[in-house]
């Protein structure tokens, strides 16, 4: 009851936060012609965007925001998938709300909210890297993520994007991970004049074992990867992988070990003790049957001090991987200390007046500032529970969808 409570309450102040920045709903877009080439969702249905037209000094700008939520890694879960809208674009809901990053109102979105702004649907479940040909009959499962990105993408620039100035790829979650993924690939698409850049929301998932020391995640990317066919699209992993895993395709498709190799500039928002990472890469169901970890993975302010030491070793490692992927000098950082999953989406950890702080400044501002190039932004967070600013993710256990 507790939970539903609080559940029911933090889904009225989101409301309230809409209703005071005027939310836009912007209609959708199906891309009918991807469709002749096998560019389709799961289940064949075509891939699908919602566009926000910009205005005055963001006529020329870009923004291409990707839908997170999670993966597929097998037959029995992608079957599931494609009877929603994230495998279907018959399922998805029509207008979108558009807020945080993708809001049209200067006080809550000051650098993009007269931009192109464009939210593109998820429906292939491999962060848009699949392409196998055949099609069961059976099944009618359709892996074509990366023939989808580069479908939209197309379509896109036929909307005026091949004229964009300014372009920036971000995305949350699994979004946050194919923003990563995808960088390069945007910004090939883009004319060379152009200033483009990526950000990554809360998509740098991490290759660590789960309490008992089971490869939970690595296992799970694994089945992604082959049920996909996404090793043919995954961008060249670095030479610095554990020994053993050069030759492994579903190491790639950890950030830890392809992200050093991304040229185009990249902004990393992430929490260190990231809610999701928690309560599926370090203490996935598997690994807590007795359901010891339930109220620790609801709040961390109900861990006990031997759980709270190895979520704090968690953000320890994180923050390896973090240190491992590239010189971060290089990269925009914004790295905090809330137990939360996604930052840019919401308006209330976007841009209020009570948003999460790093040294006294909002992820919108940090973000603003790195891609006009008004000043650097890399900063790391002290860990829990030093940051008050936080607006930590207390709710009920999800599984497995990012």
């Amino acid at each position: 009851m507790l939970n539903a409570t609080f559940y029911a309450w933090t889904c009225i102040f989101s409301v309230l936060i809409l209703l005071k920045a005027k939310a836009e709903l912007v209609n959708i877009t199906y891309v009918e012609s991807a469709v002749a080439a096998g560019a389709v969702c799961l289940d064949g249905s075509p891939p699908a965007y919602h566009l926000s037209r910009g205005s005055a000094s963001g006529i020329n700008s870009w923004l291409v925001q990707i839908e997170g939520g999670g993966w597929c890694n097998d037959l029995t879960t992608c079957l599931a998938r494609k009877r929603t809208h994230l495998g279907s674009s018959k399922q998805m809901a029509t207008p979108l709300a558009f807020s945080g990053i993708l809001s049209n109102s200067q006080a809550f979105n000051p650098d993009f909210y007269n931009w192109n702004r464009v939210k593109l649907r998820y429906c292939d479940g491999s962060s848009f890297t699949g392409d196998i040909e055949k099609v069961d009959p059976v099944t009618n499962l359709h892996y074509r993520g990366a023939r989808v990105w580069r479908a939209v993408m197309e379509d896109l620039l036929t909307q005026g994007m091949s004229e964009a100035e300014n372009a920036l790829l971000s995305g949350c979650s699994a979004g946050g991970l194919a923003s990563i993924l995808h960088c390069d690939s945007f910004r090939n698409f883009l004319p060379t004049s152009a200033k483009v850049k990526c950000l990554s929301d809360a998509g740098y998932f991490i290759n660590v074992k789960d309490i008992t020391g089971t490869e939970h995640i690595k296992t799970f990317y694994n089945g992604v990867v082959t049920t996909h066919g996404s090793a043919k699209n995954l961008p060249h992993c670095s030479s610095t992988m554990e020994p053993g895993l050069a030759n492994s395709s579903d190491e790639c498709f950890f950030p830890q070990y392809m992200a050093q190799g991304v040229e185009t500039q990249l902004f990393l928002l992430n929490a260190a003790y990231d809610s999701w990472q928690i309560r599926n890469i370090l203490v996935p169901g598997s690994a807590d049957p007795q359901g010891t970890w339930k109220a620790c993975k609801l709040d961390l302010k109900l861990c006990s001090p031997a759980q709270l030491e190895i979520i704090q070793g968690y953000r320890m490692n994180f923050l390896d991987a973090l240190n491992g992927s590239s010189d971060l000098s290089s990269r925009g950082l914004f790295i905090n200390s809330c137990y939360i999953h996604c930052q840019s989406e919401t308006q209330e950890t976007w841009f209020t007046e009570d948003s999460p702080m790093l040294n006294k400044t909002r992820i919108a501002t940090a973000v603003g500032d790195w891609f006009y190039g008004r000043r650097p932004f890399v900063n790391i967070d002290s860990p829990y529970p030093c940051d008050s600013t936080c607006h930590n993710n207390v709710s009920p256990d999800d599984a497995l969808g990012a």
